[in-house]
């Protein structure tokens, strides 16, 4: 895998994700979509609290993440 950001996101379409945010936050979810601006949709999105995974999303809410926000993706 190429050491490129949007090669590594490619590479982690259809894949779950963790993404932190500059506020902190993390989302966890399946990562079904980008832009040349680091903007993401997730799908089935989980945020961790304390320890525990909390549901944030049915399964059939889609959550985007402006990519100003991101901090970090991990595959």
């Amino acid at each position: 895998m190429s050491g490129r950001p949007l090669d590594v996101l490619e590479a982690s379409l259809d894949e779950r994700v963790s993404v932190r945010l500059k506020s902190g936050d993390e989302y966890v979810g399946n990562l079904t979509g980008y832009d040349q601006h680091m903007n993401l949709v997730l799908e089935d999105v989980t945020i961790p609290v304390e320890d525990e995974l909390a549901d944030d999303a049915s399964g059939e809410d889609t959550t985007i993440i402006r990519g100003d926000n991101v901090v970090s993706i991990t595959p």
